[in-house]
């Protein structure tokens, strides 16, 4: 942060402001996250830094006759580089917010972005106007897909899986083997024997004349 005094920039004085806060920010979430930190604000004059605590239990922030807060100004002034004294931390109280708590009741699936939350997605908003302030109810509900268009869209889901049948696998014949040596064995032994019959004739027909 920049020191009061100091000459910088707008622009180095603005990334140094915030870097400043984030740091100052994220310490004391991580020290006063018990005591109900809930933020912290920065006040900057000529001659003193003044950074106020908010938090729901300020007692313990302070600590035992200031002691806490004694030792985190201490802290924060050694890691920032501030000069003595320039420095004050305070502590603010935060009422506990009871009426900005909110319930979620969920069943089922529910997708939350892209078009087919605009396509599927039916939502409303109701506000109640009570004694103790507004209560808003806020409903969201999703169609399935109808090829009629009538209960919900046309349209399925981008991620929706069709699954295709297979076809009927006709059945295998079983093969049969055939010994084409042995139907070649076979022929040639019909062809011999019919030369030896035809030989037999020849031989029979002088000796009938």
């Amino acid at each position: 942060m920049a020191h009061p005094g100091t000459q910088i920039s707008k622009r180095r004085k603005f990334v140094a402001d915030g870097v400043f806060y984030a740091e100052l920010n994220e310490f004391f979430q991580r020290e006063l996250a018990e005591e109900g930190y809930s933020g912290v604000e920065v006040r900057v004059t000529p001659t003193v830094t003044d950074i106020i605590i908010r938090a729901t239990h300020t007692q313990e922030v302070l600590g035992e006759q200031g002691r806490r807060i004694r030792e985190l100004t201490s802290l924060i002034q050694k890691r920032f580089k501030f000069p003595e004294n320039s420095v004050s931390l305070y502590a603010a109280k935060v009422q506990n917010r009871g009426l900005s708590a909110s319930m979620k009741f969920t069943d089922g699936f529910m997708i939350h972005s892209g078009q087919p939350a605009k396509d599927f997605i039916d939502s409303a908003t109701r506000h109640v106007l009570l004694r103790q302030g507004v209560l808003g109810i806020k409903v969201k509900i999703m169609r399935g897909a109808d090829p009629e268009g009538k209960a919900g869209p046309q349209k399925t889901l981008p991620d929706a899986v069709t699954i295709i049948e297979p076809k009927e696998e006709q059945a295998v014949v079983q093969p049969v083997s055939q010994d084409y040596g042995a139907k070649a064995a076979q022929a040639q032994a019909q062809a011999s024997q019919d030369v030896r019959a035809e030989e037999a004739e020849a031989e029979a027909e002088p000796a009938e004349q």
